[in-house]
């Protein structure tokens, strides 16, 4: 049974309570701090442990190194899972969370997640976004932080952080131009933002039918490909998409890692990971802004 309006939040309450009973939630405890960087109060948590998700990531390499086919959301974990979102997508709990309700909103049938999104896509991240202030993200291939082929998006509840705004790069965003797709001031790297109709989120299928075709002109505006009909479309080039109710981030990806760092899609929100203090340090010495730098496209002259 499809989920029902205005439940979500509830069945997340209820499916994280049952899968920390059960164990199959694993939670990865944090510490966290504040960095003051290029007009931005980076938001970053630093892991006490990875040893639970590093061991499973080394397993499952190894299971693909022996020829045996591996993935964890074909079927789904079931005390993991949240709700059937659509018929395209089911809602699931991120088993190795850093912050709470972390949701993965999975493709029922094997996608890859080199595969651009598709309207069915943001139909089910819409579906989840109307019912409570999120950030909507997707990590396009593993230079872009994904750690799974199966195509996967990700919602967390927002504020990011526990003090300040919703997102920490807002301060940057209230210089952006509403009325054309634009650039962040201070993002030096290459990138395309696009302000959203606050209105869109009340009717969810018409926001997916806008912010899809609104991806493809974000991903042409980069140089990049965008989907053709209604088939799978590759992708021509790692990138990182955020969305939230009110605007869309996209940032075309060169690597993964910043100095041994896996920067993901929310590191371009303002929201970053380190594993441990030594990590920590050296995001501090070189500069949260620079390490983002490093793991984008340079931008080009006409930008």
């Amino acid at each position: 049974m499809l989920l029902k309006q205005g439940t979500l939040s509830e069945r997340i309450a209820s499916a994280t309570s049952h899968a920390i009973s059960s164990g199959a939630l694993l939670s990865i405890p944090t510490d966290y701090t504040f960095i003051e960087d290029a007009g931005i109060r980076f938001f970053v948590r630093v892991l006490a442990s990875l040893s639970l998700k590093d061991k499973a990531r080394k397993k499952q390499e190894q299971e693909v190194e022996a020829g045996r086919s591996v993935n964890p959301f074909l079927p789904p974990e079931q005390d993991l899972t949240v709700a059937d979102i659509s018929e395209t997508h089911v809602a699931i709990l991120n088993k190795y969370n850093v912050m709470e309700h972390h949701l993965l909103i999975v493709t029922r049938h094997f996608e890859n997640q080199n595969m651009l999104l598709t309207l069915s896509d943001f139909e089910a991240l819409w579906n989840c976004m109307a019912e409570y202030n999120a950030l909507g993200f997707y990590n396009g291939g593993r230079e872009a932080g994904a750690s799974q082929q199966h195509k996967h998006l990700q919602l967390v509840p927002l504020p990011l952080a526990p003090e300040g705004p919703l997102v920490p790069i807002a301060p940057l965003l209230a210089h952006v131009p509403r009325e054309v797709m634009g650039t962040v001031p201070g993002f030096s790297f290459l990138h395309v933002f696009v302000w959203l109709d606050r209105n869109l989120v009340e009717s969810p299928l018409d926001a997916a039918t806008t912010t899809y075709h609104l991806y493809g002109e974000m991903l042409r505006n980069v140089g990049l490909a965008s989907p053709r009909g209604k088939g799978l479309t590759p992708q021509s080039a790692p990138y990182c998409f955020l969305l939230t109710r009110e605007w869309m981030l996209l940032v075309p990806r060169s690597k993964e890692f910043f100095d041994g760092i896996s920067f993901n899609s929310l590191a371009f929100a303002g929201s970053l990971f380190v594993r441990d203090d030594q990590q920590l340090d050296r995001l501090k010495n070189f500069g949260p802004m620079n390490a983002l730098k490093s793991v984008a496209l340079k931008k080009p002259d006409r930008f």
